[in-house]
């Protein structure tokens, strides 16, 4: 199986694919879209990424997109480790938590977002910012309220809300967001990170030189 992922170093949503490939001990090759010069918006990216994002995962020359949609795939393809339970409970509790990242935190702070807030309302760096930070604090607190005991968000070993949340903390210090409210979530980071996979995940890891 030729597996292949197209990704920026830094995205939010290919961070967690990979964090989720390395977990589940997959080889795969990159191929980085640099999103800071528009390469998602060529014709070559829209080509296996109608919506002109990142990541895809290109498998045996099949496309997949949406980064919980690629999970999905690999939890049906690499079992071990499962990013989902099979109790529907604790699945539901398991994707809720991820959305509150993935569908409604990360996608209102995404960078066509912020470029759109400048490009049609005329918000300076700091209005950006303080959006930025906005809508993560909402996010961060409510995932903080479903958190469980730990080590991990539902317990003890790492699931989907995991891999979404180790790359949304990272950019809420990049913005500066306080977390020390935030205690459950900042130990399940801590649990994740000590993981090799999770490490080697890490956007410092992968940039290109």
């Amino acid at each position: 199986m030729n597996i292949v992922l197209h990704d920026y170093w830094r995205s939010s949503a290919s961070y967690r694919v990979r964090i989720c490939l390395n977990l589940k001990g997959v080889a795969y090759e990159r191929v980085p879209v640099n999103l800071l010069t528009g390469e998602q918006g060529d014709a070559a990216n829209r080509a296996i990424n109608p919506q002109g994002f990142v990541p895809t995962l290109v498998v045996d020359g099949r496309p997949l997109t949406q980064s919980l949609a690629i999970v999905d795939w690999l939890d049906a393809n690499f079992a071990d480790p499962p990013m989902v339970d099979k109790d529907p409970f604790v699945r539901s509790a398991q994707l809720a938590r991820a959305l509150v990242i993935a569908a409604d935190t990360h996608p209102l702070d995404n960078l066509r977002v912020l470029k759109r807030l400048e490009t049609q309302f005329g918000a300076d760096q700091a209005a950006r910012d303080e959006w930025y930070r906005h809508w993560v604090v909402e996010g961060l607190t409510a995932l903080e309220a479903m958190a469980g005991d730990g080590p991990f968000l539902g317990g003890a070993s790492p699931d989907i809300s995991d891999i979404c949340l180790v790359p949304q903390l990272a950019n809420a210090r990049r913005f500066d967001v306080p977390l020390d409210a935030y205690p459950k979530l900042l130990a399940a980071e801590e649990a994740s990170l000590a993981l090799p996979a999770v490490q080697a995940a890490a956007p410092e890891r992968v940039k290109p030189a």
